[in-house]
């Protein structure tokens, strides 16, 4: 059902990114968009069907795990030589164009990981205005294998002390290719290079906005849906959310929101669901209230992986028994994101990792017989946030930190009870309010309190308590792949643990969570 490729490209002006498996890939796609500029991601083994169906104005070929000389090593399909537009190799990218045109890798050469500075040896158009000749700078190598030999109408253009042939160039074929990484932040001037390579050599001017965006997905989501009714699973999520007011503003009240609340949320947070999406934005929605059905199935249990499954069984139940109460849908909308439908699609073509399951309805669509509706699909997070605001969704929703779809139950490990959660809420209420008083809220990826099934003894006034205890974690991070602890001042840890110990009844000390990702999670479970 996922592919990369949507049903018609958003833009005519797009760069294709061929992906050979690195795991910064999707750094290549963010650093394009940054620019103002679509661009899509195909494994290397469906590009000839990538320049067919995208007609790219540029494509960049992105680095990767494999060595050229290996047997089975993935190469440069013919159709991205002919497609007869500019071309940026990186890392493995720049080896597979060496080795398809002529020229020669060769490995055991001076393995290359970490900061390096390369050297403008001769004039490009790839960092014209970024660098100049004979200056030096610094970038991010990550490469085994080398190029040593160039193939006919090529030149080097920069070198670097490992990697002799670190920026090359055939100006009159319009290929260009460098050993280093550009994407990530280690090479600092990389963005330039990236805003060089779309607006000056593929001439492609900064026209994708979210405004632009907008426009286009409300003409597709009507084209697609007809006068088809659409049912939206609304978690309450920004995901979620912005693909049903983006859904409501192309086709009103053929939309219905579904909210099945879990009891699981944060404090008064459903309330500020039902009333944004019934008041603010009058979209048609079903409330839930499943609470107790959940609390009673998940009572006593303590497997982490349990509770899960426990959760997405009954939600799916819930969901399935009220749509086929409003009857007549035939849509089914998900706030699937871009990295999930590349996560979907192995780059080797094999079967793939499978799309997180908080983001996928369970196996509603088929189920229920319904096609699904993802005008998010083609958006990174940071993207579905600018959208969001673009809606006009206030700040305060757009910005929250991302919330696990079973909620609190993986927050508070152990046995869950409706006492402990409602402990966990208060807790968690006030950590969130002292981190957005102290200015620091937009500065974390995600932030929250977590209640232990340890007791321990404390004293309050003259009475001894015997009561649980509550980490505190916040982390920083750019996509969740990986993260580490905020470093949280011990003035501010210490007067949020006093005022949680103060005004939650049931906790007596309070620790904080300095474990980075790896080796921890974020989650606690």
């Amino acid at each position: 059902m996922h592919t990369t490729q949507p049903q018609d490209a958003p833009s005519p002006d797009a760069i294709l990114i061929v992906d050979f498996g690195s795991q910064v890939t999707q750094l290549i796609a963010r650093r394009i968009r940054e620019t103002g500029v679509y661009c899509e991601i195909h494994p290397f083994n469906t590009a000839g069907d990538a320049v067919a169906a995208l007609n790219p104005r540029g494509i960049v070929l992105s680095g990767g795990p494999a060595s050229t000389l290996d047997e089975n090593a993935p190469t440069i399909h013919p159709a991205l030589l002919e497609a007869g537009v500019p071309i940026l190799g990186i890392c493995y990218g720049q080896q597979a164009l060496c080795m398809a045109l002529g020229g020669k890798v060769e490995a055991g050469h001076h393995r290359e990981f970490g900061r390096a500075d390369v050297t403008v040896q001769k004039p490009s158009a790839l960092y014209e205005g970024v660098w100049d000749l004979g200056t030096q700078h610094q970038v991010w190598m990550s490469h085994g294998d080398r190029v040593t030999a160039l193939p006919e109408g090529f030149e080097i253009v920069g070198t670097s002390a490992g990697a002799p042939f670190a920026m090359i160039a055939n100006e009159e074929r319009r290929i260009w290719a460098v050993q280093f990484h550009p994407e990530v932040v280690h090479t600092p001037d990389g963005a330039k290079l990236y805003a060089n390579f779309v607006h000056h050599i593929c001439g492609i001017a900064p026209s994708w906005t979210m405004a632009a965006y907008r426009e286009k997905a409300v003409e597709k989501i009507r084209t697609q849906v007809g006068s088809g009714r659409v049912i939206c699973g609304l978690s309450g999520g920004v995901d979620s959310s912005v693909a049903a007011v983006l859904i409501h503003e192309a086709i009103g009240d053929q939309l219905t929101c579904i909210f099945v609340d879990h009891g699981l949320m944060r404090l008064n947070e459903a309330d500020e669901v039902v009333s944004m999406f019934r008041d603010h934005y009058n979209i048609p929605l079903v409330h839930v209230d499943a609470s107790e059905l959940f609390l009673s199935q998940l009572a006593g249990e303590a497997d982490p992986e349990t509770k899960r499954k426990t959760i997405g069984r009954l939600f799916i139940e819930t969901f399935e028994a009220e749509a086929k109460k409003i009857g007549g849908a035939q849509f089914l909308a998900q706030g699937t994101l871009y990295p999930d439908v590349i996560e979907s699609v192995s780059f080797t073509g094999g079967p793939s990792v499978t799309i997180k399951s908080h983001h996928n309805v369970g196996g509603l669509p088929e189920r229920m017989n319904m096609e699904l509706v993802e005008p998010l699909r083609e958006l990174f997070k940071d993207e579905v946030r600018a959208l969001g605001r673009e809606l006009g969704l206030p700040e305060s929703f757009v910005g929250r930190h991302p919330f696990p779809g079973p909620g609190l139950a993986i927050r508070c490990p152990g046995g869950i009870t409706p006492e402990k959660l409602d402990i966990l809420r208060r807790a968690d209420a006030i950590y969130l309010d002292e981190i957005r008083k102290s200015g620091q809220y937009d500065k974390i990826w995600q932030a929250f309190a977590v209640l232990l099934p340890v007791q321990t003894v404390g004293v309050m006034g003259d009475g001894r308590t015997y009561e649980f205890v509550c980490a505190l974690r916040a982390v920083t991070s750019v996509d969740g792949m990986t993260a580490d602890f905020y470093p949280f001042d011990m003035g501010f840890l210490g007067r949020t643990a006093t005022r949680i110990i103060n005004e939650v009844r049931g906790i007596n000390r309070v620790v904080y969570d300095v474990t980075s990702k790896p080796p921890g999670t974020i989650e606690w479970e």
